[in-house]
């Protein structure tokens, strides 16, 4: 199979208006269908198998969540966030988004004030910007406290 890349009988605007005569242009025809003017015809590509790629995941079906939070943090931010969002503390894990929890983008602002306000801390504007897991907000709470000590 061969393969083709395009390029210009005419250079470009930019370059001088210098055309190639037609006895010099090359035409090329597929299975007797059109012929395909100023194409030129490249070796064909071979693509090699892919080497195997090893994980260095671990089999294991359990994942392990490496917490810089307090337990104790993490627990009143659970609770704080199933209070906002009306849910039952038992779903509020420190891996479940807050998107899987029905919270929008309101909800999670309100949620960052309800934290700022039961810790006593500023996060500010850019500093929930990255909060996704309820892990994530427990995690920058102890930061905010660990600067603000």
């Amino acid at each position: 199979m061969a393969s083709f890349i395009a390029s210009p009988t005419c250079p470009l605007a930019t370059l001088p208006r210098v055309c190639l005569p037609r006895s010099q242009q090359t035409s090329y025809s597929v299975n007797g269908g059109p012929s395909f003017s100023g194409l030129k015809r490249v070796p064909k590509i071979e693509f090699l198998k892919a080497a195997t790629i090893f994980s260095t995941r671990s089999k294991s079906s359990k994942t392990t969540i490496s917490c810089s939070a307090a337990p104790e943090t993490l627990e009143i931010v659970q609770t704080t966030i199933a209070n906002q969002l009306s849910i039952e503390v038992s779903t509020v894990t420190p891996a479940t988004k807050f998107a899987d929890l029905g919270a929008d983008s309101l909800d999670t602002v309100e949620i960052m004030m309800a934290l700022e306000e039961q810790f006593e801390v500023s996060i500010g504007e850019g500093g929930a910007e990255n909060i996704v897991t309820v892990q994530d907000a427990a995690d920058l709470i102890q930061k905010v406290q660990a600067a603000s000590a």
